[in-house]
């Protein structure tokens, strides 16, 4: 199909300049759509002969059409047999064969029309009824064929009698075997669909696990679906994904049926399309109710992900069908399989919170708050806290694995909530023995440190995980006011009584209590309050927000590549990360050439930065910082246009792709002109018109002998050599004017670095240099020349472009003894436009310099800040421009890429420019490529225990033996009575038989009455007699 089309294209390009565009029409009718449909049905016959068990079809051939399908052999089937009963035969290979056959027309009818409305623009083949024009565009684009037509030379016209319009009756022949294809796609798909499903029963039968098999789903769908990435499953059934595959095979025969073409195979393929769905559903249903009972957990999650991809594929069906049936047609099981989804949801997440209350938070020895005996010496949080880690961890990982990642943090979300808030009101009730309360301690403090490492991976935002009350995500808020009440119950609680009557001996601060937002309520309290103990990096708007170290976490906690993080986390702190990545690059194993297919990483950067145009200082601090490391300051100076220069750096080679990428039009047309000029001279050389010729021609032509023309339109090499030289230097502003303000800031930046000698020599500025020396160095090269334009250049356009060069040099200050032609070609100039050039130099350097100003304001403004904050918006219009740019989301990809694979390492190098250390660390390669035994691991209990313990219960235990209450109760003063007397009542001061001396009864029964406690006491003695 695609050398048919390169030949009708061919054909096309030909014919159009030299035929009227009916009889263009009707030469691409007659030899080729004519032909394809001849072929088309000749395939057919072959099919329908297959399709019968007797194998002996009668045939009625129809006579030539000589406006239609010219030559073209129709094969029917006859009348008599198509009455009578047979049995299809067309295996599901051949059915395949078949739509794929069926998809290979569909493309090459598109890419035909296509063709034809670019080019043309009169012509069209519409989409519901191919061959013919709509009715209410007939007439008028027949007249327009016609006046066309009269606009012709009669010499280029061909005889015609009427205009003819494009035809491709391809389906044409699909009318002919409705019946008995659609017949068999009907039983092929109900077959191959009960094969899987009995298949995935035997399979179930025979095996020790109740586990569901599965496979990945291919990260690029077909074009035209409707789901981004982050709502699309990553693993599925095994057996759902066979299925799905198959149906789409067969998807083309009912995408190719029109309302002019047979109904039957696209009714009967969406009629078992249907069945498949109903079957599929009712087998998930079937083992989804083997959880818990027979199955584990993770099958529900495989489950839910199986749906998903199920009814996102039906969805996707109705969307490409839209056109032709105008309304939904899996409406009805795309909504039963969202009930499904649901449903299967809500097991999940309550299945989870019921585990975590009855079996995993159940444990008699940890939390037996009477005994008076130490758990561990108080050394260690409860077994029951530490298996909630697990559990959470473990299901962390099944739904980052398997589901989309959309709906696993909202699983992932709920179940924490859920289990913080029952965590919560737990702690709150306990009244705990002098001995014990050391444990409550340290187990409210590995919650809490805990959930901040949670926190991390449902948040998908640096605001909404900084500012939770500012959106619309409920359970994220209610996980803070969860943590803010279990650090109420921690301070309260656990602390001395002598730290607590110091700060409550005059009672709770009422008017604080009774303000909007107490300081113990907003929602990064507790954020705040560990940070005396752990080191998080979660951080209060107020105290900065995330730091690099945190955005990276933030970005890599996420279960997908997301954009929006990314792009925040390479501009975050000037590009920080950017800068550590470029300088590891250079040692990177296994880093691929500039020539590789993915390109370096170095490029990666580049492009992504190079097309920030709201940050252009990240970009220039960056690619400063590269520079300057790598000494690379002589190159960028002089930079080479060849792409075949040795040692070339990568930073010089993206930056001399950049602008000569810029200048290319300026190119073209130079060499325009000069071929303009060339073929005058080329038409002077040719033999001049015989006399007795000249003396026949009519005196009212008013003909003038080429050679007069000659000598009027030859203005001389010089005048060429002007006229190149003022097309450069006119469009050398709206060159520099059309570049991103990233380019321009890094080369503002850059003549910083310039010599005092250097600078004076390059007066009109670095940027405005380079770009005059590459379009210099681009006429030098005629290799380059050849590329970007297409044409290759002769000893007559070399000598000439020479000469462009030498002005073009000698204009900036570079050529210090120009010769005389040049010195001729640059006094013409100055004498049509006085003091012309010095202005458009001047021009063109303001321009390349008023956006560094205007960056280098705004940040002055900011005094305090790094840079000017980037918005949501402004983030979201950056990624939306780089995603339109050519390989721009595989930029995103390869860094997002090798950011996950030398994640520790980041994290290494962040901390350490963060910390004291006065010997930085060694620069380590980079991994760029997933190596074997780097692939993601099952989850391994075992591994995070050691992790956990190692980073968190270790430094939880030793840092709460020293907190400084003095700092953390005063927080605590706008607390209402009713919550600090419930918290107070269980404090083991207040447990019956405890000894206390008598400043302690003193200090409690201040606060007792501080508090109202009595009617606590009294109702309390009511109760136990």
């Amino acid at each position: 199909m695609l050398m048919l089309y390169s030949m009708i294209k061919e054909d096309f390009n030909v014919l159009c300049e030299i035929l009227a565009p009916s009889s263009l029409v009707q030469f691409i009718n007659e030899t080729y759509l004519d032909t394809v449909t001849e072929e088309m049905t000749k395939i057919l016959e072959y099919f329908c002969e297959l399709q019968f068990k007797e194998n002996a079809v009668p045939v009625v051939k129809t006579s030539k059409s000589c406006n239609k399908h010219r030559g073209a052999v129709h094969a029917l089937v006859s009348p008599e047999c198509s009455q009578k009963e047979r049995h299809p035969s067309l295996s599901l290979e051949e059915l395949r064969f078949l739509s794929q056959l069926t998809e290979s027309f569909v493309k090459l009818e598109n890419s035909i029309q296509e063709l034809f409305e670019e080019t043309l623009s009169l012509l069209q083949m519409p989409r519901s009824s191919p061959g013919i024009l709509e009715k209410s565009k007939r007439e008028v684009m027949v007249e327009k064929l016609i006046a066309n037509e009269n606009n012709t030379a009669p010499e280029a016209l061909l005889p015609v009698k009427e205009t003819t319009l494009l035809e491709f009756g391809w389906r044409n022949a699909f009318k002919e075997v409705p019946l008995a294809i659609a017949h068999c796609i009907s039983a092929a798909i109900e077959g191959f669909s009960t094969k899987v499903l009995q298949q995935e029963q035997t399979e179930r039968s025979s095996s020790v696990s109740y586990t569901i098999n599965l496979v990945n789903v291919p990260q690029l769908w077909p074009e035209g679906h409707i789901f981004p990435g982050e709502e699309q499953p990553k693993r599925v059934a095994k057996f759902c994904s066979d299925i799905m595959e198959k149906l789409d095979t067969m998807l083309p025969l009912a995408l190719a049926g029109r309302d002019d073409s047979p109904q039957e195979i696209r009714e009967n393929m969406l009629e078992a399309c249907g069945k498949v769905a109903t079957a599929v559903l009712e087998r998930l249903q079937e083992r989804g109710k083997e959880v818990p009972s027979r199955a584990p957990l993770r099958n529900l999650h495989i489950i839910l992900s199986s749906a998903a991809y199920v009814s996102q594929r039906f969805t996707h069906y109705d969307n490409l069908m839209k056109e032709t049936t105008k309304k939904p047609i899996f409406l009805v099981p795309v909504q039963r399989y969202q009930e499904f989804i649901n449903t299967v949801q809500f097991q999940v997440t309550d299945y989870c919170a019921r585990v975590c209350a009855m079996s995993i938070l159940q444990d008699a020895e940890s939390h037996h708050w009477d005994d008076y005996k130490a758990f561990y010496e108080g050394e260690r949080c409860s077994f029951a806290i530490q298996m909630w880690h697990y559990f959470s961890l473990a299901l962390h990982h099944d739904l980052w694995t398997i589901l989309p990642p959309k709906l696993a943090q909202e699983m992932l979300a709920e179940m924490l909530e859920k289990s913080v808030g029952l965590l919560a009101s737990r702690y709150a009730r306990a009244h705990p023995s002098p001995k014990r309360t050391a444990q409550i301690r340290l187990d409210v403090m590995a919650i809490l440190i805990f959930t901040e490492n949670m926190l991390w991976s449902i948040c998908t935002s640096g605001q909404e995980i900084l500012n939770p009350h500012k959106f619309n995500n409920h359970k994220i808020f209610k996980i803070h006011t969860h943590c803010n009440n279990l650090f109420t119950t921690l301070a309260i609680l656990t602390s001395p009584l002598t730290e607590l009557y110091k700060t409550f001996q005059h009672g709770v601060d009422e008017s604080a209590s009774n303000s909007l937002t107490p300081l113990f309520n907003q929602p990064l309290h507790w954020i705040s309050c560990i940070s005396q103990f752990y080191p998080s990096l979660l951080r209060p708007p107020s105290v900065g927000g995330l730091t690099a170290q945190g955005q990276l976490k933030l970005l890599l906690s996420q279960p997908c590549c997301k954009w929006n993080l990314l792009l925040d986390t390479l501009l975050h702190s000037g590009g920080l990360i950017p800068r550590i990545l470029l300088k590891s690059s250079k040692q990177a194993a296994g880093m691929e050439s500039k020539q590789s297919a993915g390109g370096s990483l170095v490029d990666a950067i580049f492009q992504v930065l190079y097309h920030c145009h709201l940050s252009p200082q990240t970009f220039g601090n960056v690619f400063m910082s590269h520079m300057e490391e790598e000494q690379l300051w002589d190159f960028l100076f002089n930079i080479p246009v060849s792409s075949f220069t040795e040692s070339q750096p990568e930073v010089i080679h993206c930056l001399r792709l950049a602008l000569m990428d810029s200048v290319k039009d300026t190119v073209q047309q130079i060499i325009s002109i000069l071929r303009c000029w060339r073929n005058s001279e080329t038409n002077l050389n040719k033999p001049r018109v015989p006399d007795h010729l000249l003396q026949s021609i009519p005196q009212e032509w008013n003909y003038i002998p080429r050679e007069s023309k000659g000598k009027e339109s030859n203005k001389g090499i010089t005048e060429l050599a002007a006229q190149a030289v003022s097309i450069v230097l006119s469009k050398l502003p709206t060159v520099i004017a059309c570049l991103p303000p990233t380019i321009k800031y890094f080369f503002f930046l850059s003549e910083r670095k310039m010599s005092k000698n250097l600078a004076e020599l390059k007066k009109a500025g670095l940027l405005v240099w380079n770009l005059i020396i590459i379009i210099c160095r681009i006429f030098e090269d005629g290799n380059t020349v050849e590329r970007l334009t297409g044409s290759s250049l002769d000893r007559w356009s070399k000598e000439k472009l020479g000469l462009i060069c030498l002005c073009l040099e000698s204009i900036l200050g570079k050529q210090s003894n120009p010769s005389q032609l040049t010195q001729k070609v640059i006094l013409s100039i100055e004498r049509q436009k006085p003091n012309w050039m010095e202005q458009q130099l001047l021009k063109a350097r303001t321009l390349s310099i008023q956006c560094a100003f205007t960056r280098m304001e705004e940040n002055s403004g900011s005094e305090g800040e790094a840079a000017l904050e980037l918005t949501e918006q402004k983030t979201n219009a950056m990624v939306l421009d780089l995603c339109h740019k050519p390989g721009g989301s595989k930029y995103l990809q390869q860094i997002y890429h090798i950011m996950q694979l030398n994640e520790e390492y980041l994290k290494e190098q962040l901390f350490s420019m963060n910390g004291s250390e006065e010997k930085p660390l060694l620069i380590r390669p980079l991994k760029v490529a997933l190596r074997n035994e780097d692939q993601p691991p099952a989850f391994n209990p075992f591994h995070v225990h050691k992790v956990v313990s190692e980073s968190m219960l270790d430094q939880v235990a030793t840092v709460t033996q020293c907190c400084d209450w003095s700092n953390l109760l005063p927080n605590y003063l706008g607390l209402d009575k009713m919550t600090f007397g419930a918290l107070l009542k269980n404090r083991w001061e207040m447990r019956k038989g405890e000894t206390l001396e008598e400043k302690e009864k003193m200090m409690l029964e201040h606060l007792k009455q501080n508090c109202t406690m009595q009617d606590f006491c009294t109702s309390d003695s009511e109760n136990e007699q």
